[in-house]
């Protein structure tokens, strides 16, 4: 577990999960308690313990996309948190019962996820207390990839859960089904790397980072 410490409205736990160790976050709104589990792609027990630890009550679970290693941990915390909405994009949801589509079947297993409550699309908010998460689509790594923009303040820098898309000077993969790497492209560079230069990129697998250093070294874009 990895507490990310500042003056943020908002609790923040980074965890690695997963044999795929992709990135998971659990954010919790200090004024109401109310929490989101981002990504939960494995390792269940070490996600309800950072659940547990922050004390809050879980309002959301939200897959940035229907890849396996970020969608395994969904069926045990519906079973623990049958109150929280289960959202993901409405192009991937069938990903989440078939594991032919989350590519579970190519890596030799067979995970399935319970339907989704909700289905997201660009401009949509998930709302925790007073703070808000705005929902931008970022087709290219799967067609309903997504991220979630928190805005921060005037002192406070903001936050973006990039999922597959964007990573610390990389991009997701665009081979596997439903990848289009012109379309990912296109899609960090209009929505996300227009983002405020402090933004901190909190992505789907390996580090953290900010709009303004992947706008300056990622080399998919300083060349183009």
């Amino acid at each position: 577990m990895d507490p990310i410490e500042d003056q943020r409205p908002l609790r923040l736990d980074a965890l690695t999960v997963g044999s795929m160790q992709a990135g998971c976050y659990i954010v919790c709104d200090k004024a109401t308690d109310e929490l989101m589990i981002v990504d939960p792609g494995g390792s269940p027990d070490i996600i309800v313990e950072s659940v547990r630890m922050t004390a809050g009550d879980p309002r959301y679970i939200v897959n940035t996309h229907g890849h396996a290693d970020h969608i395994e941990a969904n069926a045990r915390l519906k079973e623990l948190y049958p109150e929280a909405d289960l959202c993901i994009h409405e192009k991937d949801a069938p990903m989440l019962e078939a594991p032919k589509k989350n590519l579970s079947l190519f890596f030799g297993g067979r995970i399935t996820s319970p339907p989704a409550d909700r289905l997201l699309k660009e401009g949509d908010e998930l709302r925790l207390g007073e703070q808000s998460f705005r929902v931008i689509h970022l087709p290219g790594h799967t067609p309903g990839g997504i991220a979630l923009y928190w805005p921060g303040s005037e002192t406070v820098a903001g936050m973006v859960f990039s999922g597959d898309a964007l990573f610390a000077g990389g991009i997701g993969r665009s081979d596997l089904p439903g990848g289009d790497h012109d379309m990912l492209i296109q899609s960090i560079r209009d929505k996300l790397l227009t983002l405020p230069d402090d933004t901190v990129v909190l992505p789907g697998h390996g580090l953290h980072t900010t709009i303004r250093e992947e706008r300056e070294t990622n080399p998919f874009f300083i060349d183009n």
